[in-house]
């Protein structure tokens, strides 16, 4: 997320770590590669040179020129006044009405109105603990309706039932009271898109915002639209009360223009962000972590809950005691690693929260490679039980069938069992004791060329 203006902001920062002392010179030579990482990263003008001028203002004050560390008082700055754009602080869905809580979807055409509708409704779910129905009232794309209906039925949601042939107000106004007949606490109206905006679809919405009341009205934008995002989310704001943004495809977006653009154009948050396909990848939006994660100094904190929230405690603990027991780590161990890491949105997901990542060069990250994984699992597959249970016993036929059997080369398997071997040595001495210092220590120059971790 956002790779093209982490690696530009990443080289500025180090640069001017490197100052011994600062001087009004040098801060305004950092500035001028700061203001041209947020132009090709498509941030909005007027954005830019409030940032720029917010930045100086403060880094040529006594507290910096005058500091011991001034590169890392600048740094600070930056940080700051990121955060500050993107809107301080992390601002959460307002729920408190008389249930059904009504939110409304709003948005241009293909920007993940349907699919964030079906994520949202997950994530009140599971983390919130909210009953939650989902409507949709988008009777003009052929199977929007239906595809709701099965994104739905995946996150275990109720479905309100409508066609294509009834009116998207009346669907609204009967999801409205069948929410309040099944005691939903939240409702989440899916409406249409259109290409561009129009006068009709402008005042369909602003009837369907009427008949609902809905206590949130989310507009939901691709983020590699950049600035325009932000362009199009203020045409929203002048016609419906927007009360936040729900910005997509986050983790294609190698600029980061919209995410430092909306809040300022339109004065509304980004509550929500997508960093993925799968139906669980919605995050709440935090300034503070985006911005660390801009600045290379990683998100730990997002990292942790991901963890503690999709890592599966009693398997990790399974694994904990089998080593503390002195019983060797097998392939049937190894397969369920894989999982966990491709559950946590794989290798690519936990590098963009790790700190100093931005310090790692382009060639080295090329080689890890999420596609990787689901080889090594398509080959333990083709495995029998006994050879996952004792690896040692695979030899050569036994290579050629599994290999067969994956669809991939007798290569693959022996890159497989020797990166196997490797992590096996490592969780020998984690189980031995010295718990997590050690198995760092073990890992330390061992992962071979596009292994995943």
């Amino acid at each position: 997320m956002f790779e093209n203006l982490t690696d530009r902001l990443g080289k500025v920062v180090q640069n001017i770590k490197g100052q011994g002392r600062l001087t009004e010179d040098n801060i305004s030579d950092a500035l001028r590669e700061v203001r041209k990482a947020l132009l090709e990263a498509d941030v909005a003008l007027p954005v830019i040179k409030d940032f720029i001028e917010q930045v100086k203002q403060r880094a040529i004050g006594e507290d910096v020129l005058q500091s011991l560390t001034p590169g890392q008082v600048f740094v600070k700055i930056v940080h700051e006044e990121l955060i500050h754009v993107m809107g301080d602080v992390c601002e959460t869905l307002d729920l408190a009405t008389k249930p059904p809580a009504v939110i409304l979807m709003a948005g241009l055409q293909g920007a993940g109105k349907t699919t964030s509708a079906a994520k949202l409704a997950k994530y009140l779910k599971e983390r919130e603990k909210k009953q939650v129905m989902v409507a949709s009232c988008d009777v003009y794309r052929p199977a929007a309706i239906e595809q709701l209906k099965i994104l739905a039925n995946e996150v275990e949601v109720d479905f309100f039932e409508s066609d294509a042939s009834q009116d998207p107000v009346k669907i609204a106004k009967n999801a409205v009271k069948q929410a309040k007949k099944t005691f939903a606490d939240v409702l989440i109206i899916d409406t249409a898109g259109r290409l561009h905006i129009d006068d009709d679809m402008m005042g369909e919405i602003k009837k369907l915002h009427s008949v609902t009341k809905p206590v949130e009205t989310l507009f939901v934008v691709d983020s590699m639209t950049g600035q325009d995002a932000a362009n199009t989310a203020k045409a929203f704001h002048e016609a419906l009360p927007l009360t936040g943004v729900v910005l997509t495809k986050a983790d294609g977006d190698a600029r980061g223009g919209a995410a430092l653009s909306i809040r300022n154009i339109t004065g509304k948050p980004i509550k929500f962000v997508g960093v993925g396909e799968q139906i669980s990848a919605l995050e709440p939006f935090y300034p503070d972590r985006v911005a660390s994660r801009i600045l290379g100094m990683g998100d730990v904190l997002s990292l942790v809950e991901e963890v503690e929230r999709k890592v599966d405690q009693q398997q990790a603990e399974k694994l904990a005691k089998k080593l503390s027991k002195g019983k060797g780590f097998d392939l049937v161990d190894f397969k369920e690693q894989l999982l966990q890491i491709s559950n946590l949105g794989g290798v690519n997901s936990l590098m963009d929260k790790l700190p100093g990542m931005a310090q790692v060069p382009q060639k080295v990250k090329d080689q890890v490679d999420d596609k990787e994984m689901n080889k090594l699992v398509a080959i333990i597959n083709s495995m029998t039980i006994k050879e996952r249970k004792f690896p040692g016993i695979i030899k050569g036929s036994r290579k050629k069938r599994i290999a067969n059997g994956s669809g991939t080369q007798v290569q693959d398997v022996n890159r497989l069992l020797k990166q196997f071997n490797q992590m096996q040595k490592v969780m020998k001495k984690m189980g031995k004791g010295g718990g997590m210092k050690k198995m760092m220590r073990g890992m330390q120059g061992r992962f071979p060329q596009g292994m995943p971790f």
